[in-house]
């Protein structure tokens, strides 16, 4: 009989993170499908994303482990993609642990660790602050390294 494992997520600026977890789910079933939230629904979640959907849909579906991309459009598909898609495990990063415990009388539910030191949230912070970065500070660090270049060439 076919393991079917299903998970959820943004998958907004795809990283290692994102991939180990789609390889540790990979190994729990035969198929995997994963669910990529929509824009709409981030929106309403509060959430914005630097990727549109079509993109970030499109980035998960090229990754080998993953059989099946299917939109998430709101809190509330989760039981009937389980019972749509005949899901034996729901699997998701344990930052959400307990979240989805009444998924269990329908399928396994299996809470995975995250990848230490990398996040999508500390990525965008990240960004933010290198983008905050004024233009006249930029052009004195270039003046200042163009100079170094001289000092020691």
């Amino acid at each position: 009989m076919s393991e079917t494992v299903i998970t959820y997520g943004t998958f907004d600026m795809f990283h290692i993170g994102h991939l180990n977890l789609l390889r540790r789910l990979e190994a729990l079933g035969d198929r995997l499908i994963v669910a990529v939230s929509t824009d709409e629904f981030n929106a309403a979640k509060g959430k914005r994303t630097m990727i549109p959907f079509e993109q970030r849909a499109e980035i998960v579906r090229s990754i080998r482990f993953v059989d099946e991309v299917i939109p998430e459009a709101s809190w509330d598909q989760k039981l009937d993609d389980v019972k749509r898609h005949s899901v034996n495990t729901f699997a998701i990063g344990d930052d959400w642990k307990g979240r989805f415990d009444f998924l269990a009388p329908h399928c396994k539910v299996v809470y995975l660790p995250r990848t230490d030191g990398v996040s999508t949230t500390e990525l965008k912070r990240s960004l933010n602050r290198f983008c905050s970065v004024s233009r006249e500070d930029v052009l004195r660090a270039f003046d200042v390294l163009e100079q170094l270049r001289r000092d020691f060439a």
